[in-house]
């Protein structure tokens, strides 16, 4: 049996919509999306962005057969829990991910409209449905990574710490399914909701007046285990919109877990550089993390089991 999988009920295979000259379109929700609002609309689709979701997908950019090598992984744009930056920050991620031989899927999750803990259930039903129709999406199980930035990096973090949280789960057979990322990946993440929070990513989420019990629960450095997956992180020193501090309380509460870990701080990084090619050295992060999955084997040829 595989290592995450248990035995599922035929009826919870996902259908999988193929887009017109673009990646497949995979609902998160084909029960019905938990808790969804009576005023749900369409959701507000551009070409570099979302907003107003109200039902979470994936889209799903396989890598190519001569190169995979059966690793994936689920990439969180950012926006401030407001918008998804889908192109910076997701698109063209997946278009990188697939040069090395990645499958990627990029996550359209749910924002303000919902708060906590829409978010935090999004990203676990996606992990458990990469995981748990692996052989169908040509990728290895134990080889489930998950790539955010800002508040996706927020939201990855998430998935790192709390992906065993009872609020990640609905009830679904597929909650039997492991959530737990085998890697992760942060790009200038939100991860703190105390002094050195992102304010608009911290109201979003958890409103303005949070309890201290929420307020604890979504500072992921505080939730870190020995048993938190590895994790490779990148920041500014000079960001002016989240705080490097968030990255190095991350990195230092992995070190004390003993969690390996590896991050790159860069001098001259404004916030929400993601895969633009101009920043400079910042520009070179993907290599950095490339050499990074290939050390630790994530980048070598595994067929799906």
């Amino acid at each position: 049996m595989k290592k995450h999988i248990r035995k599922l009920s035929v009826a919870l295979l996902l259908p999988i919509t193929l887009a017109a000259a673009g990646p497949a379109v995979i609902p998160l929700w084909p029960e019905g999306v938990p808790g969804l609002r009576a005023d749900a609309a369409p959701d507000k689709d551009t070409p570099t962005s979302s907003s107003v979701i109200h039902t979470p997908t994936m889209l799903f950019y396989p890598a190519p057969k001569k190169k995979a090598t059966g690793t994936a992984i689920v990439v969180c744009p950012g926006g401030g829990y407001a918008r998804l930056s889908m192109e910076n920050e997701g698109r063209n991620v997946a278009q990188w991910l697939n040069s090395i031989g990645v499958s990627a899927f990029v996550l359209k999750y749910r924002l303000k409209e919902y708060g906590q803990p829409a978010p935090l259930r999004d990203v676990l039903r996606a992990l458990r449905t990469v995981r748990s129709k692996a052989a169908e999406f040509g990728v290895n199980p134990d080889r489930v990574g998950v790539l955010g930035f800002s508040a996706g990096g927020h939201l990855a973090s998430t998935a790192t710490t709390l992906y065993a949280h009872p609020d990640g789960k609905t009830g679904a057979a597929i909650d039997e399914v492991s959530a737990r990322p085998d890697f992760s990946v942060l790009v200038y993440p939100v991860i703190s909701m105390r002094g050195i929070a992102h304010k608009g990513s911290r109201e979003n989420l958890i409103g303005k007046t949070p309890s201290s019990k929420l307020v604890g629960l979504y500072s992921t450095d505080e939730q870190i285990t020995k048993d938190t997956p590895p994790v490779f992180l990148v920041s500014g020193t000079d960001d002016k919109t989240v705080p490097v501090e968030n990255s190095v309380r991350f990195y230092l509460a992995l070190r004390k877990a003993g969690v390996p870990a590896e991050m790159h701080l860069y001098q001259n990084a404004r916030h929400g550089f993601g895969m633009k090619p101009d920043m400079g050295p910042p520009s070179g992060w993907p290599v950095r993390c490339e050499e990074w999955m290939r050390h630790n084997g994530w980048l070598t040829i595994s067929r799906s089991r």
